[in-house]
């Protein structure tokens, strides 16, 4: 899916959950909301992103010999 496609559903997803809520108490609150729909949807892209590009299948393609993953991923 194209980047300006998953953009324009994340923007429909978020509008979709705040016409649900309707009124927000204090502008914190729609900040948590739309916060916490932009974390959720950066964890999905992201095991997406691994799904496909982890460095495990991408080692056989590298000039290099050692393919190490980031300290933060062991």
């Amino acid at each position: 899916m194209p980047c300006l496609a998953k953009i324009e559903r994340l923007n429909g997803e978020i509008e979709r959950r705040t016409d649900v809520v309707g009124i927000f108490p204090k502008d914190d609150a729609i900040t948590r909301l739309v916060g916490a729909l932009l974390l959720q949807q950066n964890d999905e892209w992201a095991v997406q992103r691994a799904r496909y590009m982890a460095l495990e299948t991408m080692a056989p393609l590298s000039d290099d010999a050692i393919v190490s993953l980031p300290v933060a991923a062991r």
